[in-house]
């Protein structure tokens, strides 16, 4: 009889104390929310476009015959770091040409969260790029000790856009660098281009110099979040370049790079390694990840696009073998743009739609923020002082004073607009391969799906989340967002 008092009061105890337990609830709920229909589309006046509000229903089971879009707030993943565009020589130069009118309109079309697509990332460099009038440096030539380290060549154009964007963002970019060649004296080509590789005998002298860069922006009221290692290590390119094998990125940031920034108080600023393509990303992240010494320096892993594109083809899948190998370690898209340009492509659709299926397959691989190249060119595709002119979202028209909008800054805004710093990317999945989806859960409980139609039809599809839905339409060739 004790016997079974004792397993009824267990019982009793366990049923109340599993009443007492706070009930899981589901962070997110459909109940009396519309849905906001943003809508940008070819052949058609639709950009960043109001098309429509609706309201959830009940869902039954969809047909095999019905296009869904599916989104369970419930499982969740990375947070969202931003999404931003890079300040390099060549759009200060061209800004500073700008009447203060396409001045402040430019400014408010990346940075106003209301009056434009609301930027919150900007990548820079350390000296010169590709992207510049010409070469250049912070210290003359030679100069092993760095006593003649100067920014001044910044102050002209570069350092006033970057503050202009700060201010217009409200105060406040996640702003990263990145260094395209050391000096030429610390190489072993001699030369700052047409890469070569850093001379051991300099390594702690280049250490030193991210240190007096970081600082000498710091004291502009420009903080630097972080900096990567050297913008694409394994290409010898006509530019500013310099090569480093992984072992070789490995050791620099391990014994020199990582320490240097912990002695000079620095351990705020992050690493991020690699930054190149797609294609090499996974051996780069196991020979330095794999390594103690070196990974506990690390933030985490950017990459570039330029690794194929053909008909759309790119190789996401080796994000999310990095992200499912080292779940702690960030991702970062830090470039990207559409090469050889052409004055009489600036509206060619494919452009942007490559800028949206890039985005939706790097946030659904684990990539934590996106970056793309110039914020501004001219209508050169320039200036770039070794003739690789490229496009960017706005172009200038130095002879007319006019901006330029392409198809690649509207598709960015269906991102930057509308997912917030902090969301959470939640899963999100389509029934047919003509769409492409992400979904984001923002801090204030308003969700963001952006939904891209890649085919030559107009498309209905069912958003449902649990047992509601809603019934959209998106035109051919457009890419949605849809707020709730």
């Amino acid at each position: 009889m004790k016997k079974n008092s004792f397993k009824i009061l267990c019982l009793l105890f366990s049923l109340t104390a599993f009443a007492q337990q706070p009930k899981t609830k589901n962070e997110f709920t459909t109940k009396g929310k519309k849905v906001s229909v943003y809508t940008t589309a070819e052949n058609s006046d639709l950009r960043l476009t109001s098309t429509d509000n609706l309201v959830f229903s009940q869902a039954k089971q969809p047909l095999e015959t019905e296009i869904s879009v599916f989104v369970e707030p419930s499982k969740k993943f990375q947070t969202f770091m931003g999404i931003g565009g890079a300040v390099t020589d060549a759009s200060a130069e061209i800004f500073a040409k700008l009447s203060k009118e396409k001045q402040a309109e430019f400014l408010n079309a990346y940075y106003d969260k209301q009056k434009g697509i609301g930027y919150s990332l900007l990548r820079t460099t350390i000296q010169s790029s590709d992207f510049s009038s010409g070469s250049y440096s912070y210290i003359e030539e030679g100069d092993k000790d760095l006593k003649t380290f100067s920014i001044d060549h910044d102050r002209q154009y570069r350092i006033p856009l970057i503050k202009q964007a700060i201010q217009t963002a409200g105060g406040k970019l996640l702003t990263y660098a990145a260094p395209w060649s050391p000096n030429a004296f610390m190489k072993s080509n001699k030369n700052v281009l047409k890469g070569g590789t850093l001379l051991p005998e300099y390594y702690q002298t280049w250490a030193n110099f991210y240190v007096k860069f970081i600082k000498a922006y710091e004291k502009e009221g420009i903080p630097i979040w972080g900096t990567s290692t050297q913008n694409e290590p394994m290409a010898v390119q006509t530019w500013e370049s310099c090569i480093y094998t992984a072992e070789a990125e490995r050791d620099f940031i391990k014994n020199f790079l990582g320490p240097t920034l912990k002695k000079e108080k620095l351990s705020n600023v992050k690493i991020i390694a690699w930054d190149h393509n797609r294609d090499l990303m996974n051996q780069r992240a196991n020979v330095i990840y794999s390594d103690p010494e070196a990974s506990k320096y690390v933030w985490g892993m950017g990459f570039h696009w330029y690794e194929s594109w053909s008909g759309g083809a790119s190789m996401f899948e080796n994000v999310a073998k990095v992200k499912e190998a080292y779940p702690d370690k960030g991702l970062l898209f830090t470039e990207g743009c559409v090469e050889k340009f052409d004055a009489k492509k600036y509206q060619f659709w494919g452009n942007g739609e490559r800028y949206g299926i890039s985005m939706i397959n790097d946030f659904n691989n684990g990539t934590a923020g996106w970056t793309d190249w110039n914020i501004l060119l001219d209508q050169n595709g320039g200036p770039n002082h070794v003739g690789n002119f490229c496009f960017a979202p706005i172009h200038a028209d130095t002879t007319t004073g006019e901006l330029i909008y392409t198809p690649s800054y509207y598709y960015i805004g269906h991102f930057s607009k509308f997912i917030r710093l902090n969301a959470k990317r939640v899963s999100s999945a389509v029934s047919r391969s003509s769409l492409l989806s992400t979904s984001f859960l923002n801090t204030d409980g308003t969700m963001a799906t952006i939904v891209m139609n890649q085919s030559d039809k107009e498309v209905t599809y069912n958003l449902i989340i649990a047992a509601e839905k809603t019934v959209v339409k998106i035109p051919a060739h457009a890419i949605q967002t849809l707020v709730y």
